[in-house]
């Protein structure tokens, strides 16, 4: 009988020699992956991996503690900022300043974890709107920040090497999300994780069996916000350039359906909803490339709609398929595996 007697033995990576197997060939695969790739491609799965440590970091506020946010574009513009300046102006090499930098993002979400101790529902959700919309204005009018014309990112030096290109950069990125990855798969198996979900079911429960509210949800804000620090000074090194107009509210709204897209209280929901609706976004950013459909909307754009609408018909696709996928899979992604399993499990019968 498959009998777990402590909780740690979930925090275990594997627990058998067929999931080994799987797992050991994953790593095989993404170590060769960026050789036989060509350099678009692996700047795809850069920006998905980045997205993903997002998603995560969110899906751990929305998903398993019941704390909403739409202000998370904020947090990942101060990631970005705070590692750029601090390897500009202080010379701190960048492990350093891109963990600094995602301590600062957390202490701004334990500030805004504040008011959750008293919101909840539509009322925080316009608090942490507002956040967003206060940190991208400040740094759009701070000379430090570069004002309107944002910041170029320097060169990113790993000990004694440079990191200049995406398959360079990949070997930074995916190690840091599969560690990220892992830290949130723990972490919800631990006392900590147990709390954010007795919170999500029902705070005032959760209270009585002894949780404290005020201590675990700053803790999850902070934690959310952390992750997306860290997403946020990566992006700035895979773009090579940042300014305030890259972290508006839609970007807030696109983390948060990547969470529900992948499914609420799931880790691995968290990285399916990253890829998929990350590689929908650069595929629809140059629908008009696409073979026979982008043509066709090119003509149907000119004929019917402004000279710039067909970046509207590209939103408004995006917008239906997050629609029809909530509407007949409620449980995102997560539950079409789900279903996939239960199918192969009992196949053919």
């Amino acid at each position: 009988m498959d009998m777990k007697r402590d909780y740690y033995e979930d925090i275990q990576l594997l627990d058998g020699k067929v999931l080994w197997f799987w797992f050991l060939m994953l790593i095989a695969a993404l170590v060769f992956l960026p050789f036989l790739m060509p350099n678009y491609y692996i700047y795809m799965v850069n920006y998905m991996a980045i997205n993903v440590i997002v998603t995560i970091g969110l899906n751990i506020l929305v998903g398993y503690t019941g704390q909403i946010s739409l202000g998370h574009a904020g947090f990942f513009a101060i990631g970005a900022y705070i590692t750029l300046l601090m390897m500009i102006h202080l010379n701190i090499p960048f492990p350093i300043a891109l963990v600094i930098a995602g301590f600062v993002s957390a202490f701004f979400g334990f500030l805004l974890g504040l008011p959750a101790l008293r919101l909840e529902g539509p009322y925080l959700a316009i608090a942490t709107l507002g956040f967003g919309m206060a940190i991208t204005q400040v740094i759009g009018r701070w000379q430090l920040f570069g004002g309107r014309m944002g910041l170029e990112a320097p060169e990113l030096y790993l000990g004694p090497f440079i990191l200049e290109t995406d398959r360079q950069l990949y070997f930074l990125i995916v190690p840091i999300a599969f560690f990220l990855l892992w830290a949130a798969r723990n972490l919800m198996k631990t006392r900590v994780g147990r709390a954010f979900i007795a919170i999500r079911d029902s705070d005032i429960a959760a209270e009585t069996m002894g949780v404290n509210l005020t201590m675990y949800k700053t803790l999850a804000f902070a934690v959310s916000a952390f992750y997306t620090g860290i997403a946020g000074g990566l992006m700035a090194f895979l773009l090579g350039f940042i300014n305030p107009s890259s972290f508006n509210f839609i970007l807030s709204i696109y983390f948060l359906a990547f969470v529900i897209v992948g499914g609420l209280g799931s880790i691995l929901g968290s990285v399916m909803g990253g890829i998929v609706m990350t590689w929908l976004m650069l595929v629809l950013d140059k629908i008009q490339e696409l073979p026979y459909l982008g043509a066709a909307l090119v003509a149907f754009s000119e004929q019917w709609m402004s000279p710039a609408g067909l970046p509207n018909i590209a939103s408004i696709i995006f917008g239906l398929i997050i629609i029809l996928l909530v509407v007949f899979e409620p449980l995102g992604l997560y539950g079409f595996w789900i279903r996939t399993k239960i199918y192969w499990k009992t196949w053919p019968f």
